[in-house]
């Protein structure tokens, strides 16, 4: 099986078990999820901004406003691990399943009339 790379240091997931001690993750009490089908992406010279929210219309014309609900600012040192991190498992997801098709467009399913 081949090795695949840690996103934070590029070394082979193997390799990055011996040389590093595992870091514990501990969730905060009444941690919240968030659902998004919105996002949108800005910045600083020292940092990233990402805005999430809920989009009533995600197909057709936008009369309804999306509401920004969860902002996080990251530096551009953290947004790049992210980025790979997201883009590392978008692939494993896509070769499991098959393309994540953004375009809502090319992913209705047009209606056949009933009679």
């Amino acid at each position: 099986m081949a090795d695949t790379p840690n996103v934070d240091t590029g070394i082979p997931t193997q390799q990055a078990a011996a040389t590093q001690p595992v870091q514990q993750v501990i969730e905060p009490e009444g941690l919240e999820p968030l659902y998004a089908n919105f996002a949108r992406v800005s910045g600083l010279p020292e940092e990233l901004i990402l805005d999430f929210g809920l989009n009533p219309q995600p197909a057709g014309s936008q009369s309804t406003p999306v509401k920004v609900s969860q902002r996080l600012v990251v530096n551009y040192y953290t947004a790049k691990r992210l980025w790979l991190a997201l883009g590392a498992f978008l692939q494993r997801h896509e070769q499991a399943f098959g393309e994540v098709q953004i375009d809502v467009n090319k992913r209705v399913i047009p209606q056949r009339n009933v009679k």
